[in-house]
């Protein structure tokens, strides 16, 4: 990542800034499917939206694509190790209308701890390259969601990702990074 990049995405956290976010988005370029395989990291970009902080006080890890065809979407972690969420029948509409529920620490410990059982060992998703935003790009598709996550290419090692999802009033943005690489 570049210096001037990674300045862009402290000015973007520091303001909180959607458009910001959404102009650099537009800016990189695509990422191929086959440049996606493999274990990445995740962290949320602050852009006042709704999930904001919210999949890390779950314990989000981050994706795991070994192919185009088997994908996690939902990788968490705990003090028993990552794994695999199958993210069907989690209740989104609430999640849009209720999210500060979710954000009290009490229930977000609760939360937390119950998300293991809802643990699969089978992929849930799929990549593919869709158009989003006038480019084509690769894409996360959930099996059982209306998600669409979004890709472009910061470097080998970073990708700057959307999450477009059916209902909400806007997307929101996140980090993947290969374990190991410089942040």
């Amino acid at each position: 990542m570049t210096l001037d990049t990674a300045a862009r995405l402290a000015r973007i956290e520091a303001t909180r800034d959607l458009q910001d976010a959404l102009a650099l988005f537009d800016e990189l370029p695509a990422v191929k499917v086959a440049e996606m395989h493999g274990e990445w990291k995740g962290s949320g970009v602050e852009t006042g939206n709704v999930f904001d902080g919210l999949l890390e006080k779950f314990g989000w890890w981050g994706k795991r694509f070994e192919d185009a065809d088997n994908a996690h979407p939902l990788v968490f972690e705990d003090k028993r190790g990552k794994f695999n969420l199958n993210p069907a029948g989690l209740p989104m509409g609430f999640l849009l209308r209720h999210d500060a529920v979710l954000h009290n620490g009490v229930v977000a410990t609760i939360v937390k701890r119950a998300l293991r059982l809802r643990r699969t060992h089978e992929p849930r998703a799929r990549l593919r390259m869709v158009e989003y935003r006038g480019v084509v790009t690769g894409t996360l598709s959930y099996d059982a969601l209306p998600i669409n996550d979004h890709f472009r290419k910061i470097d080998d090692n970073t990708l700057l990702g959307v999450m477009d999802l059916r209902g909400a009033t806007a997307p929101f943005v996140f980090l993947l990074r290969r374990p190991g690489s410089p942040s």
